[in-house]
């Protein structure tokens, strides 16, 4: 029997994805190649052979690839609880708890600490993995305009005259990973403080890079009650997952309520391992530290004239506007030997496309150099 279709399978996909490709927004993968400008390799620890060398050992005396199952199941291995207790004492934590990604970490975190009745109050550029989170949660969620502290009060004190009673959960990233810009810590504190809230500071981009032996940019804030910070470990740290730290009620409520920690296999207890010397690395050689902040102030003065915004990270945007043309010079970069990657939206505002320029102590002084040629060349012939 002949069944006639009134509707092909996925007619609705393929025509979303003409449309992102009408608007210069389709999205594919590309094998990595040329100069790395675009990664999140900050201090070019995925390659190190101190965490080669540390797996390799981990190997020898045992320790599994998989985990065999969820952590509260057979899955919770001796190495992840290492990693947690070491974690714990370098972030000056009371507990840490580890994911097997940043962006369960984030969704976990807002999804299930967060109670009905209370309100979450979150920067507007937060990741999408905050957003996630802020979608499952229970609580109710208001957006303030970005890096302003005072909207923040401002919010908090307008919910509380509408009649909110609960817990202000304030969500905030240390270093924007777009804007390489960094949220007013300090202020926010002293608001948390003021107005009994929680204070969450994502420091996926600012782990290893900022802080004393690269605890973050909110290391001045360690052991409070009433913070708890996220630190990636595939960024800085060269490896995989992401640790939340802070008081011993959060690991508990996550591993008791967390559905994305519950219901999801354990990572691997090897790169559990990886991790453990990560940090070990972080406190034992700040000379990668030393080197990539010299080489951001070296950035800094060479693609500043080009026009990239001078953030004083690691992470520089050079803003162009148009979708099309972003990419279009980001191609041209490429071509000529450089893995430098355009930024559209949904991921950046419409209107802001951009290149974004990642320093990491994969690339040179020498490097940087030379892609500000190429890059200085590719923006005359866009601007003809």
């Amino acid at each position: 029997m002949t069944v006639t279709r009134r509707h092909p399978p996925l007619a609705a996909q393929r025509a979303d994805l003409a449309i992102l490709g009408e608007r210069a927004r389709l999205r594919t993968l590309a094998p990595r190649a040329g100069v790395d400008f675009a990664s999140n390799d900050y201090l070019a620890l995925a390659s190190s052979s101190r965490l080669a060398q540390a797996v390799e050992a981990a190997v020898g005396r045992g320790v599994p690839v998989g985990s065999g199952g969820s952590r509260l199941l057979r899955g919770n291995h001796p190495e992840h609880e290492a990693l947690e207790a070491d974690a714990a004492a370098f972030f000056g934590s009371e507990a840490a708890l580890w994911f097997a990604t940043g962006f369960a970490a984030n969704s976990a975190l807002l999804s299930t600490l967060p109670q009905k009745g209370d309100c979450i109050i979150h920067d507007e550029l937060v990741h999408a993995s905050a957003h996630e989170g802020l979608r499952l949660s229970r609580a109710v969620a208001r957006a303030v305009p970005h890096n302003d502290a005072d909207a923040f009060a401002d919010t908090i004190r307008a919910w509380r005259v509408a009649g909110g009673r609960g817990t202000p959960w304030i969500a905030v990233e240390s270093l924007y990973s777009m804007d390489g810009d960094r949220a007013p810590l300090a202020d926010l504190a002293e608001i948390a403080e003021r107005y009994d809230a929680m204070l969450l500071v994502d420091e996926a981009h600012a782990t290893g890079v900022f802080g004393e032996s690269g605890r973050g940019l909110a290391s001045a804030l360690e052991g409070r009650d009433n913070v708890i910070t996220l630190h990636t470990c595939g960024k800085a740290l060269g490896c995989e997952g992401a640790l939340l730290a802070g008081p011993l009620v959060m690991r508990d409520h996550l591993i008791n309520r967390g559905r994305g920690f519950v219901f999801s296999t354990a990572p691997s207890p090897l790169m559990a391992v990886a991790v453990r010397e990560a940090l070990c690395i972080l406190a034992d050689e700040p000379e990668r530290r030393d080197a990539l902040h010299a080489l951001m102030r070296h950035a800094e003065q060479v693609l500043e004239p080009l026009g990239a915004i001078v953030t004083g990270s690691q992470i520089l945007p050079l803003v162009i506007g148009d979708d099309a043309r972003t990419m279009a010079l980001a191609r041209s970069v490429q071509h000529a030997g450089f893995d430098l990657r355009g930024i559209r939206p949904p991921t950046v505002p419409v209107g802001t496309s951009r290149l974004r320029i990642s320093l990491t102590l994969n690339a040179t002084t020498a490097d940087v150099d030379a892609l500000a040629q190429v890059l200085g060349q590719a923006l005359e012939q866009l601007a003809k």
